[in-house]
């Protein structure tokens, strides 16, 4: 099972997203000779890309600045922003804070301009393969010199089918990881490379979205709703987003932190539930959901980016941890860091040895990206102190010192925040109506995410006795609950005995398990190539 081909390239990434494309388009314009290569895991470009997402385009314009002559896909811009605070029954309205404004700004489906980009880097000679994960990486005395694709048609216990081809190694001269939120690559190298050291721990939000049709009388083009408080306690972070996108189109979703405490707590339900809010409700009557997602998304901020580069490559985009929590936005950021990067690393590329590309750091540091996350670095942390004191801090920060605090709060593991169940409330939630709340398979069914039964579960437990002698005793088997599509069920063996049932085949690729479990006993991979959700306009 190692008789694998080979490729050369100048580049590879790791990522088909706003970063990794930005990136490649970046190379081919600065260099129509540089040979690029973009791998994609999903079965299509944009199949797994899923985000709110209203997108200030700054950094589309200084890639592509005739994108809208060129088609991009983005053809609604935002008409008016509200902020709600709710109670169990009540709302109200609150000043839109500086950075949530989104004048100039634009409500998208990531997944569309995803493809456009892909199909723009394209066009300028970047070789793109979706279908392909990067499960091994390629190490040459201690450098970086490539990955290796996973291998296809391999069965349950790791034996090749009548179907089985084998991956490819691929090598370059620098390797981009935009992999996104908690790249499962991008973690060997956080470890190999000691590349955290000097920074906070990231810290993770869980975006739960769905997509509805609404009746034309409801709909309000434009229009962006964000939504704290209920149906969240005062000590939980997190929130709602409302866009009115398209034709008819409702984008919604909820963010839980997951730095929550209480086992019982499931952020699936919370969502489920904040649709049934009196403020809220009215919006879906008559529509009818068309689509469902779920990915976790960095809120670590300036405080938790890694070292960004290692000999022979470099991290970018929402693998680093760009997003700016308080402006609600990282496509701008990500796709930026994506450019920076290609033009740092152009002059190694005509250098005979791999090196380590110390210029990206540097342009990183100097750009706007940087001045926006120090900027916004201390409103997140801030709201471990709970809901009100959080707002009362956040409100501080922005109206009087404008981002300039003398001192920098910090972040935590998330994993280390569950409290044990005895110590927590049990959180009873409705039944769903599956008109407006729906069950979660039904919801897992419009993620049309297809594995092969008999693939090697690439759900990996280090310790098997730990689900149920730690995480089912002390916890009350919290898996259950923060998985968003199903995937960790308890059941009896037939001794009567629980164990952890791991239904891979429901898996979302959202990574709140790799997360969230507090003995940090499960650990994501990529299954085969190709496998997953296959999200439409998300």
């Amino acid at each position: 099972m190692n008789n694998r081909e080979s490729m050369e390239f100048d580049v590879i990434i790791i990522g088909a997203g706003p970063a990794g494309l930005s990136a490649a388009i970046r190379l081919a314009q600065l260099n129509e000779n540089v040979s690029i290569c973009v791998l994609d895991k999903a079965a299509e470009i944009g199949g797994q890309i899923l985000s709110g997402a209203v997108i200030e385009p700054r950094a589309l314009h200084e890639l592509i600045p005739d994108w809208k002559e060129k088609g991009a896909p983005i053809y609604t811009p935002v008409t008016s922003d509200q902020f709600l605070w709710l109670s169990e029954k009540k709302s109200l309205r609150l000043p839109t804070p500086p950075q949530m404004k989104n004048h100039g700004n634009y409500i998208i489906s990531l997944e569309e301009l995803c493809r456009w980009l892909a199909s723009y880097a394209e066009n300028l000679g970047v070789n793109i393969f979706p279908s392909f994960a990067a499960t091994e990486m390629i190490y040459e005395n201690g450098i970086v010199c490539g990955v290796i694709t996973g291998d296809k048609g391999v069965d349950k216990h790791g034996k090749p089918t009548s179907s089985y081809q084998p991956g490819m190694n691929l090598y370059a001269k620098q390797t981009f990881f935009a992999e996104g939120c908690r790249g499962s690559l991008t973690q060997t190298l956080f470890e190999r490379f000691n590349l955290r050291e000097h920074c906070d721990p990231q810290t993770y939000g869980l975006g739960i979205k769905e997509l509805w049709e609404i009746p034309e009388n409801q709909h309000q083009a434009g229009s962006v709703i964000h939504t704290i408080g209920w149906p969240l306690d005062s000590e939980t972070y997190g929130g709602s987003f409302i866009y009115h996108l398209g034709k008819n189109l409702l984008a919604t979703g909820f963010v839980v932190g997951l730095d929550y405490k209480n086992p019982y707590l499931n952020p699936y339900e919370e969502f489920q539930r904040f649709k049934t809010h009196p403020a809220i409700q009215s919006l879906f009557e008559n529509g009818k959901r068309i689509a469902y997602g779920a990915r976790s998304l960095n809120e670590g901020g300036f405080q938790s980016i890694p070292k960004l580069t290692f000999p022979g490559g470099l991290i970018i985009g929402c693998a680093a941890g760009f997003l700016n929590v308080p402006k609600i936005k990282g496509i701008h950021t990500a796709m930026k860091s994506g450019m920076l990067a290609a033009e740092s690393v152009m002059p190694l590329l005509q250098k005979p040895s791999r090196e380590e590309c110390t210029d990206f750091t540097l342009n990183i540091k100097s750009s706007w990206i940087t001045q926006e996350l120090h900027q916004a670095r201390n409103i997140r942390p801030a709201m471990r102190w709970g809901l009100l004191p959080g707002l009362a801090y956040a409100a501080f920060d922005t109206y009087i010192l404008r981002g300039h605090a003398p001192w920098t709060l910090h972040n935590h593991n998330d994993y280390s925040q569950l409290k044990p169940a005895k110590a927590c409330k049990i959180i009873e939630y409705p039944k769903h109506d599956n008109k407006i709340t729906f069950d979660l398979m039904s919801s897992v069914f419009l993620t049309q995410s297809k594995h092969d039964e008999n693939q090697p579960c690439h759900l990996k437990l280090l310790n098997p006795d730990t689900p149920v002698d730690i995480n089912l005793k002390i916890y009350d088997a919290p898996e259950q609950r923060y998985c968003p599509a199903g995937v960790y069920e308890f059941v009896q063996n037939t001794h009567n005995q629980p164990y952890l049932q791991i239904n891979s085949a429901n898996c979302v690729h959202c990574k709140a398990c790799d997360i969230k479990d507090p003995t940090q006993n499960i650990v994501w991979t990529p299954p085969e190539g190709g496998s997953g959700p296959n999200y439409t306009m998300m």
